[in-house]
């Protein structure tokens, strides 16, 4: 909710004019009536409609800022004649009506060109530009006739009002990292692979990682889905990184380094929150030195996700791309609070990105880790990759074993996967929720691909209890649940099923519940403020702790979170911090990025959007995988990617859902 004096976003028609502060009706939209802490809005205007907090705005000078962004888009852009010579006739008539130069025959040429492009433009920056620009003229007819008639500019023509702009779209808005994701597409569809590999990086520098093994938020906001199917975003994204490491290209980076500033910055952690960290403050010119506590780089992407599902020699390039601008790698090198003590002194600011690597328990009875067989999901799958991925240690031989894994995300879905591979006779999954969640909390494929390779799923259970001999796994007892509805029509609750109770003979029960962070390099006498989750509290915009200086982000200060979800934090993170060592410490976040929280508190995505001017029914291109009866036995990788006929036609179904959203303060 917000208050508004008048408002036609998404639809609403809320005309608050004459009425008292408190009879005001208010906007059902969380639109951004505070610009930021030092400043209220005094309107939003974007693809949807116009909002105005302020009865002072100057609607004909708004309008003509708002054109003003979008013929610098469509020049840029130039794809189609009603968008790039509409945007400017937009931009000139509005100007030279708020100049005081107008006249009523410009306006009537404005709505004119308004419409057509709403109708003929060929991508939807073009067809929403021209919305909020006719509310204006409809709602405010008087301001802008009196431009005319009076010949007179408009009445803050010249005063110095803020106008910031945005061009965002659903699926960039969606995605943590807000990876410019029509742009990577179109870089695709325009076979230019190193436009595509650029565009991404912009905002993720780990395209072969994410490219494989992102759970792709961004395709739940897909336009594409109000019409057919969501766009294949994420099969997408590996195509420019692996054109470049296919082709032995260099490094495509996204700008040039900037020169060397003298400041250094100690990143705690080589996991992707680490790696982003360090390549975008390298890029800004800041010397990075990070600190791995493993003996290879990459984090938990390197030792805990498989080799079929992300392979070492893509994710060590995602690596070297890091290394290209200069960051120093220090491995084996476990960072106490001593050396946290040093590091503050020796570096202009501190990232700690340690990840999570304590796996927490069942909470069953009898659960002990000295058990024979009981086994955390971190270090099994640890001696799994390590061997698998660099011949570090022994591998691991399930021969003739039975693996019940507790979970229901990413982590048990690879352990079980793994177990497969490493030739279990039975592997078990014990979920207490139900198929449709544990597909959400992963993804459709890597459920039916774990089916499909014999992993056996027992929903809506849970283990009460180990039974051991002498401190070696026999068996679990398990209880089975039931939902039932919430009588107040809330979310249905689990209960248990009296009478029953069931038990399975097992070898390995793996506990991959969720996973708890290390912490012990903080020093205590600096009493960094500590969330309830044991996390590390930053305020989740500049990711600075409660110690000056010192920065956290990824899990260490969410909890156990995606890759992407831990790029898009870092990304943001290294753009404070590349600012905070240059500024003499001072904490700020750039107007785009403030724009970014505000477009992501509104959700730019509207499922309720019908969407017309498309051609339906266009199939979504699906990846080969291997074959299931190849894949099981061994760890080559499972999704094959696009051919380029399939990259193609999928690129081709992008409706490219740009949107220009702009504030006046």
């Amino acid at each position: 909710m917000s208050k508004v004096f008048f408002s036609t976003w998404r639809g609403e028609a809320i005309n608050n004019s004459g009425k008292a502060d408190d009879a005001w009706e208010e906007s059902a939209y969380n639109l951004p009536e505070q610009y930021n802490e030092h400043a209220s809005s005094k309107a939003f205007i974007g693809w949807d409609g116009v909002a105005l907090f302020d009865q002072e705005v100057d609607v004909v000078r708004l309008a003509t800022e708002y054109a003003a962004q979008y013929q610098v888009y469509s020049e840029a852009c130039g794809r189609c004649a009603p968008g790039r010579w509409g945007g400017r006739i937009l931009y000139d008539l509005m100007d030279k009506i708020a100049r005081g130069e107008g006249t009523r025959e410009d306006m009537e040429h404005l709505k004119e060109v308004s419409r057509t492009m709403q109708t003929t433009s060929k991508c939807e920056i073009g067809k929403t530009v021209p919305t909020p620009l006719l509310d204006l003229m409809e709602h405010f007819e008087a301001d802008f006739v009196r431009c005319i008639e009076e010949q007179k500019p408009s009445k803050h023509y010249d005063a110095s009002v803020n106008y910031i702009a945005k061009i965002t779209a659903p699926c960039t808005d969606a995605c943590p990292a807000h990876v410019d994701i029509p742009g990577y597409i179109e870089g695709v569809r325009d076979l230019r692979f190193d436009d595509s590999l650029v565009a991404t990086r912009q905002t993720m520098p780990l395209a072969h990682t994410c490219g494989r093994v992102c759970p792709h938020p961004c395709e739940d906001e897909c336009r594409r889905t109000n019409l057919d199917e969501p766009i294949s975003i994420m099969a997408l994204k590996r195509l420019g990184a692996d054109y470049e490491t296919d082709h032995g290209f260099g490094f495509f980076h996204p700008a040039e380094k900037k020169p060397d500033t003298g400041k250094k910055v100690a990143v705690i952690g080589a996991g992707p929150a680490g790696l982003t960290t360090a390549y975008y403050l390298a890029l800004e010119g800041v010397h990075c030195d990070v600190y791995e506590e493993l003996p290879v780089l990459g984090g938990e992407v390197a030792v805990g996700v498989p080799e079929y599902r992300m392979p070492i020699d893509k994710y060590n390039q995602d690596i070297e791309a890091v290394r290209d601008l200069g960051v120093n790698f220090i491995t084996n090198a476990k960072v106490t609070a001593d050396m946290m003590r040093q590091f503050e002194k020796d570096y202009d600011a501190v990232m700690v990105a340690t990840g999570t690597r304590i796996s927490k328990k069942v909470r069953c009875n009898n659960e002990r880790p000295e058990i024979e067989g009981y086994w955390g999901a971190i270090d099994m799958l640890d001696q799994v990759n390590l061997w698998e991925k660099y011949g570090i240690g022994e591998p691991v031989d399930l021969t003739g074993k039975t693996v019940v894994c507790v979970g229901g995300g990413f982590t048990s879905m690879d352990v079980v996967r793994c177990s497969i591979r490493a030739n279990a006779e039975k592997v078990y999954m014990i979920y207490r929720r139900d198929e449709k969640t544990i597909i959400r909390n992963t993804t459709y494929e890597e459920y039916h691909e774990a089916v499909e390779e014999g992993v056996e799923f027992l929903f809506h259970s849970a283990v009460e209890e180990i039974i051991d001999e002498k401190d070696v796994l026999k068996s679990l007892k398990i209880n089975k649940f039931e939902l039932v509805p919430d009588p107040e029509g809330g979310r249905p609750q689990l209960e248990k099923i009296e009478g029953a109770d069931y038990f399975i003979d097992a070898d390995f029960l793996i506990p991959a519940v969720s996973q708890s962070a290390d912490l012990d390099l903080l020093p205590e006498e600096w009493e960094i403020e500590m969330t309830s989750w044991a996390t590390i509290k930053t305020n989740g915009k500049d990711y600075m702790t409660s110690r000056k200086g010192i920065f956290a982000s990824g899990d260490c200060e969410y909890g156990p979170m995606t890759i992407v979800n831990a790029v898009g934090q870092a990304k943001r993170a290294a753009s404070v911090m590349a600012r905070y060592v240059q500024n003499g410490g001072e904490v700020t976040l750039t107007d785009d990025e403030i724009m970014e929280d505000h477009l992501r508190k509104m959700k730019v995505y509207d499922k309720k959007e019908k969407i017309t001017g498309w051609l339906p029914g266009l199939p979504r291109q699906e990846s080969e995988v291997l074959d299931v009866d190849v894949r099981k036995f061994n760890n080559m990788e499972v999704n094959l990617g696009f051919t380029q006929e399939q990259a193609l036609s999928e690129a081709d179904r992008c409706m490219r859902c740009y949107y220009i959203a702009m504030v006046a303060y």
